[in-house]
């Protein structure tokens, strides 16, 4: 049986000018072409050579020597090439582009970006890449609470938080109360390791553990009194939603560091901003 999207090792059944037509061994039924250029120098007859199957432009099943840079069931990201009616066109190294259609589409991109996806067989058995990627998505057994991770961000939810494909392979989570403000689809992180369940799914954090973050956190609000004449122009009584927005952190982590800082005697709280402390 021919395996359109996966490699496999085909023989020789017979030999034209244009190329030689593939079957399995031991079967002349369900031949495909591989063209004259593919066909390694030397081939004769009944010599095996994996290809990979797929459709050409006319719709057609055709093998080829090439490696894509995506096989069914796998996962890979690749570039936009274009986009048409009918969806976005991307490179994976064979002739004809991948076809990802809008309906597989999880947000929006444009030509040059670098999209996970997955490669699936349609209703008309054609090859197609989907943004949709969770159910190709592993559980890792190999990694651990605290380990450091890095991964693409491939849906954001509403309810749950951020959705991560660690190493672009492993299911994971930055639970909603973790995830960082201004994080979108597409976007690569690294990330802490904060649970490993039971039943292999991982949470994550963006975040290093408290008393570490929160040295990172004082000293982002020295560099911002630095870079602001020494003023801060409001107290740790803002809103959160000013405090994500300058400092790009959580008002209860705005609250602790700031309280560090006032312990240690580097900054004054007035009523309205917050100053190096004279």
């Amino acid at each position: 049986m021919l395996k359109i999207g996966e490699k496999q090792k085909l023989i020789i059944k017979e030999k034209k000018e244009f190329g030689v037509y593939l079957s399995e061994a031991g079967k002349d039924s369900d031949k495909v072409l591989l063209p004259a250029k593919q066909v390694p120098e030397g081939s004769a007859i009944g010599d095996e050579v994996e290809v990979f199957i797929y459709r050409d432009s006319q719709d057609r099943l055709i093998a080829t020597t090439n490696t894509p840079a995506l096989t069914k069931g796998k996962l890979a990201k690749l570039e936009v090439k274009e986009i048409g009616r009918i969806g976005a066109f991307l490179d994976w190294g064979l002739e004809k582009d991948l076809l990802l259609p809008y309906k597989e589409q999880t947000y929006e991109i444009k030509k040059g970006d670098k999209v996970l996806v997955a490669l699936y067989v349609d209703k008309s058995s054609r090859l197609c890449g989907t943004m949709k990627v969770y159910p190709y998505l592993e559980k890792a057994t190999a990694i651990n609470k605290d380990d450091q991770v890095t991964g693409t961000v491939y849906e954001i939810s509403r309810n749950f938080g951020a959705f991560v494909a660690i190493d672009d392979r492993y299911t994971a989570l930055i639970p909603k109360k973790e995830q960082p403000a201004g994080i979108k689809a597409g976007d690569v992180v690294h990330a802490r390791v904060t649970a490993v369940k039971s039943d292999g799914k991982i949470d994550l954090s963006v975040k290093e553990k408290a008393y570490i973050q929160m040295s990172i956190d004082a000293d982002k609000i020295m560099k911002y009194l630095d870079a602001h004449n020494g003023v801060i122009p409001f107290t740790d009584k803002a809103s959160p939603e000013i405090i994500a927005d300058a400092m790009d952190m959580s008002k209860n982590e705005f609250k602790r560091a700031v309280g560090n800082l006032l312990k240690a005697g580097k900054i004054e709280i007035n009523e309205t901003n917050i100053t190096f402390r004279k």
